[in-house]
């Protein structure tokens, strides 16, 4: 099985759900593809709890809402036991926003929207996003254990900080314009609440979301930051010490509406990329709005989402900078930066937030 791949033995599934309905379409849409196989299912969390440790599954689908154990105590008892990456499946609701972001916090790989993938009629594009994300699950196993060890990793990414080149005549940044993906909610929770209070410069940042995740997240990351944290709105001014994130379901733009003010644009245009909202559409806006005192930085995810944005911030002699491999959860969209050589620092997730504060005090 698998010889085209060169893999002999494929991805084993365990899928969680507490509907047979769920349980078969998911496991339909995983054997679709010759890679994976649902090595068992389970119908309720602590079946779940007793078949991991017997099969040994590269990759769990876990119900949020579950009968007995829930989804979270689920998810906690594995990430403890017997840790490995697990997708979470939830429903588009606020309740269910929430839930799921905590998870993610746990240690959750990602997570499926259970609404749209089975309300939607594209169900080929949910199949495809589902396969996507097992594959990137199950080739995330190591680094899923680097991440329980953060410190020893940063001294890794140090040496490639020295090598990057550098402008010492280059202006201090004005803006600092973040683009992620899978694994981008955790890697934010850590690094946004490390920006001090008094931070001199506006955030944008792009996380690839389903509708009704971003106002919830949004929520929950001010509430453990120094700086304020919101969902951007459209025609918002933006300000130093703030940090705006990109609705789910919009483009997000920033232009100049006058010399002395930057706001934000919403907007559904262009609507035929794969994200919505896009870092590419949100940097390119950037680039052009702040020239050389941009600072575009690309962390973890799947896909090459940002690579025109931060090339174009690179074009116009702005700071870019980019998530190591050691610590992307999925190492993407960096991978595809670091390869055109676009990149003028990598770093690790510890790293990123002293760049906006230490470039600024740096260059004045």
């Amino acid at each position: 099985m698998n010889q085209e791949s060169g893999n002999p033995k494929p991805i084993r599934v365990l899928v969680a759900d507490d509907s047979a309905f769920m349980r078969t379409a998911l496991s339909r849409m995983i054997e679709s593809d010759a890679d994976l196989k649902v090595s068992a299912t389970a119908c309720t969390g602590q079946e779940a709890l007793e078949k991991i440790p017997r099969l040994d599954p590269d990759v769990v689908t876990l119900d949020v809402e579950m009968p007995g154990i829930n989804g979270l105590e689920t998810l906690r008892h594995i990430m403890k036991e017997f840790p490995r990456p697990v997708i979470m499946v939830s429903s588009l609701t606020q309740e269910g926003a929430e839930t799921t972001l905590e998870a993610l916090s746990i240690g959750a790989f990602d997570y499926l929207p259970k609404q749209s993938s089975f309300v939607s009629l594209d169900i080929i594009k949910i199949r495809d996003e589902l396969i996507a994300k097992i594959k990137a699950a199950a080739g995330s196993h190591r680094r899923l254990r680097l991440r329980s060890n953060p410190p020893a990793a940063a001294p890794a990414a140090a040496p490639a900080v020295q090598q990057i080149r550098h402008n010492p005549n280059r202006s201090p940044a004005a803006l600092v314009a973040l683009g992620t993906s899978t694994g981008g909610p955790k890697a934010l929770q850590e690094i946004l609440p490390m920006l001090p209070a008094d931070l001199s410069v506006p955030v944008v940042v792009v996380q690839h979301m389903p509708p009704g995740f971003t106002g919830p997240f949004a929520r929950r990351l001010n509430n453990l930051c120094k700086v304020q944290v919101q969902e951007a709105r459209t025609e918002e001014t933006l300000s130093a010490g703030a940090v705006y994130i990109a609705p789910a379901g919009q483009h997000m733009t920033v232009y100049r509406p006058s010399s002395s003010r930057v706001a934000v644009r919403l907007s559904h245009s262009p609507e035929n990329l794969l994200h919505m909202p896009s870092v590419d559409v949100m940097m390119l806006s950037v680039a052009e709005t702040f020239r050389s005192l941009a600072m575009g930085v690309i962390m973890t995810g799947m896909g090459a989402d940002g690579a025109k944005g931060m090339q174009a911030i690179a074009r116009e002699g702005g700071m870019t900078v980019g998530q190591d491999e050691a610590t992307c959860t999925v190492y993407g969209m960096p991978r595809v930066c670091a390869e055109s050589g676009i990149l003028q620092r990598v770093v690790s997730l510890q790293q990123i937030p002293e760049q906006a504060t230490h470039y600024k005090q740096r260059t004045q």
